[in-house]
Order: C-alpha cells, then sequence, then structure tokens
C-alpha cells in the first residue's frame, strides 16, 4: 500500500510517517508538507492508494484541497487527519467526498483502525456530539440530526445486520439503496446497478432518510455509524 501524508508540521509529519509504517512492510509512506507539494507528487506519481491530508497547511485551505483531490482523482480515498474534532469539520469533510476523518488526539489502534476500514471500502467517523457546533447550512435547524446524539465510528458499505437498522424497518430493496449511498454512489449509479429507474431510487433514498430520521446523506452516514460500532478508545499520538 502506497500512502502520501500530507502535513506542514514536520515532527507531526514524521510520528505520523512512523505510526502508518507499523501497518505493515508493504507500507511505503511518502510525506509532503505543503498542498503544492502534494499534488506536484500526485501528478508525477499517481499510484497511490490513500491519501492522508491535515485540515491546516500553510499554503492552502484543507477542505479545498480535498475538493480538488476528489474532483481530480475520483478513485483516490482521502482520510483528513486533524488536530480539530469539531463535529462541523467531520460533517463538512464527509460532504466533500472524505472516507474518514480521525483526530489527531486518537490512539495508534484507532488510527490503523481507521485505515484499514477505509481500505475495504468503509467511512470512518470520530465519536463526537451534535451539538452547539453544527454548520449553519445544510444541517442548522434538523431535528432528526440533533436526535442522533453521541455518534461513533464507522459506517461500512455492507450495512450491518444490527438490531437497530432492523428496528428501522427498512425492506430489502432499501437496504440495498442505504449499501450504495454509503458508498458515496450517486442515484444514477445507484439505479444502474440495481437496476431501478432513478425516480424508484429518489424515493428509497427519501424513504431510508426518512426512517433514519435525517435529511441528508452525510447524515445518513453518521447516523448508521452511530449504530455500526460502540466507540473507540481515543488517545494521544504515540510511536509504536
Amino acid at each position: 500500500m502506497k500512502v502520501l501524508l500530507i502535513d506542514d508540521h514536520p515532527l507531526i509529519l514524521s510520528a505520523l510517517q512512523s505510526v502508518i509504517q507499523g501497518l505493515g512492510d508493504d507500507v511505503t509512506v511518502v510525506g509532503a508538507s505543503t498542498a503544492r507539494a502534494a499534488r506536484d507528487t500526485l501528478s508525477s506519481t499517481p499510484d497511490f492508494d490513500l491519501v492522508l491530508l491535515d485540515l491546516q497547511l500553510g499554503d492552502a485551505d484543507g477542505f479545498a484541497v480535498l475538493a480538488d483531490f476528489r474532483a481530480s482523482y475520483p478513485a483516490l480515498p482521502v482520510v483528513v487527519v486533524s488536530a480539530s474534532d469539531r463535529a462541523s469539520d467531520v460533517i463538512r469533510a464527509i460532504d466533500l467526498g472524505a472516507m474518514g476523518f480521525v483526530p489527531k488526539r486518537s490512539s495508534n489502534e484507532t488510527l490503523f483502525e481507521a485505515l484499514r476500514m477505509v481500505m475495504s471500502g468503509g467511512i470512518f467517523v470520530p465519536p463526537m456530539t451534535m451539538g452547539a457546533d453544527r454548520p449553519a447550512d445544510p444541517l442548522q435547524g434538523t431535528p432528526g440530526l440533533a436526535g442522533l446524539g453521541d455518534l461513533h465510528h464507522a459506517a461500512h458499505p455492507s450495512v450491518p445486520a444490527q438490531p437497530a437498522l432492523e428496528a428501522l424497518g427498512l425492506t430489502p430493496r432499501q437496504r440495498d439503496v442505504l449499501a450504495l449511498l454509503l458508498k458515496g454512489q450517486p442515484n444514477k449509479l445507484i439505479a444502474r446497478e440495481l437496476g431501478l429507474s432513478v425516480e424508484t431510487v429518489k424515493d428509497h433514498v427519501a424513504a431510508v432518510l426518512r426512517a433514519l430520521n435525517v435529511s441528508s446523506r452525510t447524515q445518513a452516514v453518521l447516523a448508521v455509524s452511530q449504530m455500526a460500532q460502540p466507540p473507540g478508545a481515543t488517545g494521544s499520538w504515540r510511536r509504536p
């Protein structure tokens, strides 16, 4: 596995490189301290399997870099690794296409779990509480999201057959739609994969969102993440 790590703090960059290298002997980590260096690296060496991106970069806004990478390299998963663990930052990152969000205060084990989950096609979000820290749009004033309480990692595209999800009363087809929705698939691709019309898919998506008591796909990811697993351990970064 080849990983591009983007962080403008040399000490953190070095520490994270050592930690990620601990995933196995077949892991290669390439560091970049600026957004420009990261873009040049991807342009000249496009065979990366994963990008880890800090939001606070000296030469660019991390969210803008995330959006750029997702547009330019749609098949390349990006995991945000940030000093922030604000719910609004997590939601914005997932909205922009990040496959995971790992606060820098997390333990090595949490980082490893997040990376393995993302590489297997899942989405990882940290434990967090939806409270006053919400972006003004599109989630402000959404009663469904406020009712979610503590949100834990992590959502996987194979929707787990857990009591909480079963209690939603989704039909088998709605569960299929939810599984593809968690992969970030747009309605047209969901329709093509399931052999349905786009209008039928829209109806199923609307039913899934109602069942989860949310109003957007991002909120659905976070809601399913609550059901998927109990909260993981958190701690501070350390070398393995």
